[in-house]
């Protein structure tokens, strides 16, 4: 690990940190600012680009659309029609 690397690990734990005392606080808008930055650097760490980001995102979105939507909670509190019916 360069020395670099090392100062950003340094850094990520303390944002991490202070993340967690603005959680505790009830400091929401704030903690999830701090969320960004925790990103950003942990995207440096890894060698992550914004770019590669983006694709990553796109993908996610692309992935969501096609995807059925999950049932309602009204759908899942009513009762199913049978999907067949007994006639005599």
């Amino acid at each position: 690990m360069s020395h670099t690397d090392e100062q950003l690990q340094s850094v990520l734990e303390t944002l991490e940190e202070c993340r967690k005392v603005l959680n505790e606080s009830n400091s929401r808008e704030s903690a999830e600012l701090l969320s960004i930055v925790i990103l950003d650097v942990r995207m440096k760490l890894k060698g992550i680009d914004s770019a590669d980001l983006k694709a990553l995102c796109d993908e996610m979105l692309r992935s969501a659309a096609s995807a059925p939507p999950p049932p309602s909670k009204q759908t899942q509190d009513q009762p199913r029609r049978p999907l067949l019916r007994v006639v005599k």
